[in-house]
């Protein structure tokens, strides 16, 4: 790409400098003949002027040094009508067709008398009759010579100039380009993320196309940055929490491989142990199947009716949650309320944040649930969230003091938020005034 950019520059710029020096060579050329043109018209008027009443012949004939005046002669139309004397100027079919009126005055190039180079005008003297006058040429076809030998040169350092401010706009021009295509290539052979293109100071808001390439790479990388520290983060917690059910499941299948030495009420508390322990394992394995999926298929998504699948959720906690009192009160203009989503997904979103709710609450408490066409509020009655724990209780298996002691595996609300997310809303958790929780779920 480089190169292409330079040979591009290069060209277009030496076409430029060969064109205007053309130019300026004809023009030179046009302005030095056009000179010598217009002095011997002048020559033509004057003989014309002081030998009216001469007969046909050569009139002057010094032309020959280049300081004489013109040399001159009359040539009649008709070659009968020649002087004995032979011309000193070269006559031909076109001079007769001058002196007869049938063609328009001419100039062209000649040899003179010693064959020096010169420039000759053919025009009309009178009816039958042509004048010639010529004068040496040297002085302008030096003058071309030399203007030509100049360009030439000029043209030629134009051309290399151009070479080279196409290689250095190449090369600042791509700087970026190739910062990053060097981060890039670092990046793909360590696997780092955390490697950067720097950007050229500037005014913000007046950058070029190549700076904002890299800036929106730079954003790019920061975002798989934090994709790949995030991953890091998932391993390393899942692989902590699942460390203790697995062990736990071996010591139990360990004991059970040796029921003949256990009595009837230790293999059935080793059984239901080894039941329960497969079962949060696969409740967490689930859990962090679902985090592990970043958005949404879109092509999964549908119009789904908030108000029913809401009403749906809580009427199956109240039967996993007998001990608490689950309430809805669902705003009269939700009942044709939709939104874009999947639904599975919407209600698990809405099961975590009422599981997490009732599992804080005391025996017979209330859990409140309100629905609009703006947001969804779950609150609890519990002992709420500590504020030192309100910034972390969406982080991944973050568990509060309080809830320690009790069961799951601290991913329900980290799920809930990226679910929220997946589908463009919100979700946030508030310290009611008069004690509790208050989970927020704001619709786009």
């Amino acid at each position: 790409m480089r190169t292409r950019l330079a040979v591009a520059a290069s060209a277009a710029v030496a076409v430029v400098a060969v064109g205007v020096c053309a130019a300026a060579f004809l023009v030179i050329r046009y302005k030095l003949y056009q000179q010598l043109d217009q002095n011997l018209a002048q020559s033509a008027t004057l003989i014309a002027q002081q030998h009216r009443d001469q007969d046909r012949g050569v009139v002057t004939g010094e032309c020959r040094f280049l300081g004489a005046p013109a040399c001159s002669q009359l040539v009649p139309a008709d070659a009968a009508d020649d002087p004995d004397e032979p011309w000193l100027l070269p006559v031909s079919a076109a001079t007769r067709q001058v002196a007869a009126g049938a063609r328009a005055p001419y100039y062209t190039g000649l040899t003179l008398p010693g064959g020096k180079p010169g420039r000759m005008l053919t025009t009309t003297y009178g009816k039958g009759t042509a004048v010639q006058v010529a004068l040496r040429a040297d002085i302008a076809e030096r003058g071309v010579r030399q203007t030509a030998a100049i360009l030439s040169v000029v043209g030629g350092a134009g051309v290399l100039l151009s070479a080279l401010g196409g290689y250095w706009v190449s090369r600042t021009g791509l700087a970026p380009v190739a910062r990053l295509t060097a981060t890039a290539e670092r990046i793909a052979a360590t696997r780092d993320a955390r490697h950067r293109i720097e950007l050229p100071p500037g005014p913000p808001g007046r950058e070029d196309e190549i700076t904002r390439l890299a800036a929106a790479f730079n954003t790019m990388l920061g975002e798989l940055e934090e994709s790949v520290a995030a991953r890091r983060r998932l391993v390393a917690d899942a692989s902590h929490e699942l460390r203790t059910p697995l062990t736990a499941l071996r010591t139990n299948a360990e004991l059970l491989a040796r029921a003949d030495l256990l009595n009837e009420a230790q293999r059935n508390r080793a059984s239901g142990a080894l039941a329960r322990q497969l079962r949060e394992v696969t409740g967490l394995v689930n859990d962090l199947i679902e985090l592990a999926r970043d958005e949404e298929p879109r092509p999964l998504l549908e119009d789904v009716a908030v108000a029913p699948l809401v009403a749906h959720v809580v009427e199956a906690a109240r039967g996993h949650w007998p001990g608490v009192v689950l309430t809805l009160d669902a705003a009269p203009d939700t009942a044709g309320f939709t939104l874009p989503g999947v639904p599975a997904r919407l209600a698990r979103l809405v099961t975590n944040l009422l599981d997490n709710a009732a599992k804080f609450s005391p025996p017979g408490g209330l859990v409140e649930v309100a629905l609009s066409r703006r947001e969804l509020t779950v609150r609890d009655h519990g002992p709420g969230i500590a504020e030192e724990d309100l910034p972390h209780v969406f982080d991944r298996f973050y568990r509060a003091e309080k809830a320690r002691a009790l069961p799951g595996s601290g991913l329900g609300l980290a799920m809930a938020r990226q679910i929220a997310h997946a589908h463009d809303a919100e979700l946030h958790a508030e310290r009611p005034p008069d004690g509790g929780a208050l989970f927020r779920l704001t619709w786009p």
